[in-house]
């Protein structure tokens, strides 16, 4: 028989004996794979939707020129026409309009706009051209006239020649639905009409957001770009399609960053697995080993055996895992959409393509970290002494060989290094190492610590209870675990594995969320939050609409809000700018100020305070007594950064100054948001009723704190639904491990069990020491799973997070829930130790001491 049909014949063998082992590791494999797979589709599925959407709006233009304040004077316009080397430019105003209806339903009622010149997008974007009727050719021109794409029109529940509402501030506008954008992408939803026409109907006379420039052949466009904004000034930036790609991927790479390293991390705990099954098959096949050797076997056929082994369970796994990394992507963007609870892409219904190359990759991955759960086996294999192995039964495991204290140390001294280095173009890259390397220190750490906790439990035992009266039982128990540490360090680093990895998320999970729950107690003292629809470029309620608010009765305390977005960097998404009324005397009661912070009177007269959030402190470099330049009104504005505040609404970055010192710099005395608190006596109901009985009182938006907040956690467990269910994969794939560990430790136990059927032990007895193992053995994982799970935690919360998503949180720990699954893993290792006891010595006793393997 050749060498490739034996060692054929040796794998079916062992699958064939050790099947649901194999199957649990092959399970681990494909769920590692699969989560990482699906992940990488939705997110790439979403992106690609989303920037071909944006670039069919951008349509054909080499430069786009935008303002810091997102809306400028179209002034601009002539100059930029008569700019040599500019060939075609189209003027283009886009902005967000509301719909009227049900603003308590956490839905996205807003519809985006494009205002054209139907003539020059002709030339530039011809796939934003509105289709008219055939009768009415110039609709495209009137002034009641939109477009809108099959989406919108599927969204709004309209037809052409229907009529569609928008709110445009406190006023209610009606315009014609003329015709379909045929050309739109599937699921874009957005509408067109003429420019003039947007800028009269939305108030936005005399601006627009952008415009876009064709240039004539042979102009150098990057040398073109740094002469117009010198020419434009800081008030202006000039992108390109690339760089608004680059953008748009800045938005969401750390979640889908964070993402990708949770599946790798169950990927992780499934590589253990794969260990574990291999090294004590190893282990209980020594025999088996040695005397292939004696038959002709090498070393080195033997080592390639046990890897062709890994390696099949490797290839089946990834090839599984891929299938249904492309089942769960499918269903993900069925029921949630491409954003995975991200809303970084709403409204995306994108199609789902497999690159070759990121399907090779995942592949590559899961087959990798397979075959590193199976190189340290292989080289045990590879080392073992036929005549010592047939005439011996000891079953040294193969993770006494790398329980050397000097490597956990290293690992974990380089874990506790690479903690403190910064991040890497804005991810956590070294914080993901030292998590990877703590847990490996740890796993290290088990079989030495494993033998000295038992030894002293031993020691205690015997010291506590005089000669002769500790329980037999209990004396077995603690010596086979005291002297035997690397065959309990296997099913011991495998409840650690996953339970540290569990609780790590646990903790970081719930502190965030708490976090959160007492931010928003903070930001949102008010009873009520009423606001009205931007009006052009002005908030929506004007200054008699406030007058009037505050004259109300029933209101004991209104404050006044505006919000802004502004572009700092045109490499980043935008920016909040609010203006608000802020405590002169203490900030702290009316922002979540973080760190030190400057008082006002520590300012002299002419200089005016800024609050930023953590974001632009990581982002902008912002630090507290900076001096500032944003811009407020028609150009930048000077500010001193009086401190920080938490932000956890706005992942990009945010700005709060004094509404007062708004209003006089930029000469804008509307607002967008009014913080409304009741008189005692005056309930929720009746608030309502007054409102709604105001002239305009259809076009508000009111909403309780209390729902506000209520929405709010229920976007943040549905941004984390996917690490829920990393959380209970870790937990399910750590008790498949502990179930393949003990299975394959009992069966291999066989003999130890027969002679102490034969001292006279009797078979309950056997099993009650099985129970009692596995319910230490578990006891200990969970305690130091606890240790080492609270360690990577802290690595999370401190350093993952604020270097992902720049904000900082408080630690609480889920008490309640990392006892219930302690108690889970307790009880289900004790069974799953007494299951495969059963089986260990269901069988003849005469016949498992007499076998010689």
């Amino acid at each position: 028989m050749n060498a490739p049909i034996l060692s054929g014949w040796l794998l079916l063998g062992e699958w064939r004996a050790r099947f649901l082992q194999a199957i649990v590791a092959v399970m681990a494999i494909a769920i590692g794979v699969a989560l990482g797979f699906s992940i990488h589709l939705v997110n790439a599925a979403a992106f690609n939707e989303f920037s071909a959407a944006s670039k069919s709006l951008s349509g054909q233009s080499d430069l786009q020129v935008h303002s810091k304040q997102k809306y400028f004077d179209e002034l601009i316009y002539p100059r930029l026409a008569q700019f040599e080397g500019v060939r075609l430019i189209n003027p283009v105003l886009e902005f967000m309009v509301p719909i009227p209806g049900d603003h308590n339903s956490g839905n996205d009622q807003r519809l985006r706009i494009l205002g054209i010149d139907m003539f020059r997008a002709a030339g530039m974007s011809p796939d934003l051209l509105g289709v008219p009727a055939e009768d009415r050719l110039m609709d495209g021109l009137s002034d009641d006239a939109i477009f809108l794409s099959p989406a919108a029109m599927e969204w709004l529940h309209v037809k052409q020649g229907d009529t569609v509402q928008f709110n445009v501030g406190t006023q209610t506008l009606e315009l014609r639905v003329a015709g379909g954008v045929t050309r739109a992408r599937a699921g874009q939803r957005i509408a067109v009409m003429d420019i003039g026409a947007a800028q009269w109907r939305f108030n936005y006379l005399g601006l627009l957001s952008r415009i876009e420039l064709k240039l004539d052949d042979g102009v150098h466009h990057e040398a073109f770009k740094t002469e117009l904004e010198k020419e434009l000034g800081a008030q202006f930036f000039v992108t390109e399609i690339v760089e608004q790609e680059a953008r748009l991927a800045s938005m969401s790479r750390a979640y889908r960053v964070n993402l990708n390293m949770l599946a790798l991390v169950a990927l992780f705990t499934g590589a253990f697995l794969v260990f574990s099954t291999q090294a004590l098959s190893v282990a209980r096949r020594r025999s088996q080993f040695a005397l292939l050797r004696v038959l002709g076997f090498t070393r080195q056929h033997l080592m390639r055996q046990v890897v062709a082994e890994g390696i099949v369970l490797g290839v089946i796994g990834s090839f599984c895992g891929l299938a249904l990394g492309y089942g769960f992507a499918a269903l993900a963007i069925r029921f949630f959409g491409g954003d995975l609870g991200s809303s970084f892409f709403p409204g995306i219904q994108p199609d789902l393509y497999i690159s070759p190359a990121a399907a090779l990759v995942y592949f590559a991955v899961g087959l990798g970290v397979t075959i590193l759960g199976t190189v340290l086996p292989a080289r045990d294999a590879m080392r073992i002494a036929p005549a010592v192995a047939l005439k011996s039964s000891q079953e040294n495991n193969v993770i006494d060989s790398v329980s050397v204290p000097w490597s956990a140390i290293v690992c974990l001294s380089l874990a506790l290094l690479l903690a403190q280095l910064p991040p890497v173009y804005g991810l956590p890259v070294f914080g993901y190492l030292a998590i990877a390397l703590l847990l490996i220190g740890g796993l290290a750490l088990m079989p030495r610590f494993a033998a000295w906790f038992f030894s002293f439990a031993l020691y205690w035992a015997n010291r506590r209870f005089s000669c002769g009266k500790l329980h037999a039982t209990t004396l077995m128990v603690l010596a086979r675990l005291a002297n035997v540490p690397g065959q309990a360090s296997v099913a011991l680093s495998g409840v650690l594995a996953s339970f540290c990895l569990m609780v790590a998320m646990a903790i970081m999970v719930l502190s965030f969320r708490v976090s959160v729950d007492n931010w928003l107690e903070h930001v949102l003292p008010a009873d009520l939050y009423v606001r009205a629809a931007d009006s052009g470029k002005q908030g929506g309620f004007l200054p008699d609409e406030q007058k009037f608010l505050t004259e109300l009765p029933e209101f004991s305390r209104i404050d006044f809000l505006r919000y802004q977005q502004l572009v700092l960097d045109p490499r980043r998404p935008e920016i909040t700018l609010i203006a608000r009324p802020i405590d002169s005397a203490d900030p702290r009661n009316t922002l979540p100020i973080i760190g030190e912070f400057i008082a006002p009177e520590e300012l002299s007269g002419h200089e005016r305070s800024i609050w930023v959030s953590e974001a632009m402190v990581d982002l902008y470099g912002y630090s507290v007594g900076k001096q500032i330049m944003i811009p407020v009104g028609n150009r930048l504005q000077s500010f001193i950064v009086a401190g920080i505040w938490r932000d956890y609404g706005r992942q990009f970055g945010a700005v709060q100054m004094q509404l007062s010192d708004y209003q006089e710099l930029s000469n804008d005395m509307s607002i967008n948001t009014a913080a409304v608190w009741l008189q005692s006596k005056v309930t929720m109901d009746n608030a309502y009723d007054i409102l709604h009985q105001l002239p305009y009182g259809d076009t508000l938006e009111i909403t309780q704190s209390q729902t506000i907040r209520d929405t709010s956690l229920k976007i943040f467990d549905r941004s984390f639904a996917v690490t829920y269910l990393l959380e209970i994969i870790a937990v399910i794939i750590g008790l498949l491990g502990v179930a393949a560990s003990f299975s394959l430790q009992m069966l291999s136990r066989s003999k130890e069990f027969g002679m102490l059927r034969h001292l006279g032990i009797t078979r309950s007895q056997v099993l009650v020491v099985l129970a009692a193992e596995g319910g230490l053995l578990t006891t200990l994982g969970v305690m130091l799973g606890f240790v080492l799970g609270w360690c990577i935690s802290l690595i999370l919360i401190f350093i993952v997070n604020p270097q992902s998503f720049h904000w900082t949180m408080q630690l609480y720990m889920p008490w309640d829930w990392l006892f219930l699954i302690a108690g889970v893993m307790l009880i289900s290792a004790s069974i799953t130790a007494l299951v495969a006891g059963r089986r260990a010595v269901s069988g003849s006793v005469i016949r498992a001491v007499r076998e010689d393997w």
